[in-house]
């Protein structure tokens, strides 16, 4: 019971359902590419996504002083499902577009190599 609980309560804050979105179209990305995203600051990110880490919605990964984040390959139905549901919220949401748009932009500026 206290994960489902868990579950649900990681997706009780639209700016971690921004992160998934975020996650799905941008693969594997670095906390201050999601700040730059997100416009929000680093400690905030960070936390958003422990609590998303936690519930199995998101997976990391450290590259030297970096770490990296992404949606999780292998997980159980449930998790499945719900990220599964949050992509569909994405497809129609203003805010998710917003949000594609900027990456695609961050993308485009950031140089080549790591943060």
């Amino acid at each position: 019971m206290k994960t489902i609980t868990q579950l649900f309560k990681s997706l009780s804050d639209p700016t971690r359902i921004r992160i998934i979105w975020i996650l799905q179209f941008g693969g594997e990305l670095c906390v201050c590419d999601l700040m730059a995203v997100l416009e929000l600051p680093q400690s905030t990110v960070s936390r958003h996504l422990a609590y998303l880490r936690n519930a199995g919605l998101v997976d990391d990964q450290r590259k030297g002083v970096w770490m990296y984040y992404r949606l999780p390959e292998h997980v159980n139905d449930i998790i499945a499902e719900i990220l599964a549901v949050v992509r569909l919220t994405g497809k129609d949401s203003e805010q998710a577009a917003m949000d594609q748009h900027r990456l695609k932009a961050y993308l485009r500026e950031k140089r080549a190599g790591t943060c």
